[in-house]
């Protein structure tokens, strides 16, 4: 069995805004409303929750969602220990009962009978029933669930049932402004602002090359690493290769048109 991944948040994590999306955030935490996001694999969804959970001073339990994630993995389930069988809360339970923000990342790779569980906390009612136990748990105030998902690549059994979405309140993500952008690269990496400005560029060249089998593209958290890579030394045309462009294919043709676009940014 894959366990979730689960994490503590301590600190408030750098989170630069490009909207209201704080305040729509606090609002919905008031109104004790579920959020979902979408937007594209790094494009900022997670730090966003970290940075929204330590600003609201609310524990954060992340679960990263994959296909064999069951109902159990989230609820609980009963465990054998020194001769005698006892209840063990899954993030989900732990969560509704002690309060704080419970995140699915990746909620579609979650097979869709597991996400059923959420749907009676994602109404006026805010319970979980745990079948196995007989308990139904009623949220503390200071539960809230959000979930997210990147719909860029998602096919017709990799998406959310409509009786899910329609229960949630949707924010959706996309790669900030190239001022945003720019400081935020200056900001997670330490590079100087020139070199932080040509990964930029790059970034809005190579998002828009078009007539190649690309999946994903350029992310933010991409261009992050390599802004590291060179702040640690690594020459610019190298660091962009290992970050930028064999990340996102394993196609020669579609490599060596990336390295080209790559090669007009940062050739000596």
């Amino acid at each position: 069995m894959n366990a979730p991944t689960v994490s503590a948040q301590l600190d408030v994590p750098f989170y630069q805004p490009v909207g209201s999306e704080c305040e729509l955030f606090e609002a919905a935490w008031r109104q004790q409303l579920p959020v979902l996001i979408k937007g594209p694999t790094g494009c900022g969804k997670t730090r966003f929750v970290a940075h929204m959970a330590a600003r609201l001073g609310l524990p954060l339990i992340t679960v990263s969602c994959h296909d064999d994630l069951t109902a159990a993995d989230l609820v609980g389930r009963h465990l054998i220990g020194d001769g005698a069988t006892y209840w063990s809360d899954g993030p989900l339970t732990r969560a509704v009962r002690e309060g704080g923000i419970c995140y699915l990342d990746e909620v579609v790779e979650a097979r869709k009978d597991t996400t059923v569980v959420l749907h009676p906390l994602t109404d006026d009612r805010r319970i979980l029933p745990i079948e196995r136990t007989g308990e139904v748990l009623e949220a503390s105030p200071d539960f809230m669930l959000v979930v997210s998902y990147n719909p860029g690549y998602q096919h017709v059994l990799k998406t959310l049932k409509p009786s899910t979405r329609q229960r949630f309140v949707a924010m959706s993500f996309d790669f900030p402004q190239p001022e945003v952008e720019h400081a935020v690269v200056v900001r997670e990496s330490g590079i100087d602002a020139g070199r932080a400005k040509q990964l930029v560029t790059l970034a809005g060249q190579l998002r828009r090359l078009t007539g190649y089998d690309l999946d994903e593209s350029v992310s933010t958290r991409l261009l992050v690493y390599a802004a590291k890579l060179m702040a640690a030394g690594m020459a610019p045309l190298t660091a962009c290769r290992t970050a930028l462009a064999e990340p996102l294919t394993d196609d020669a043709d579609t490599l060596a048109a990336l390295l080209a676009v790559i090669d007009t940014q940062f050739a000596a």
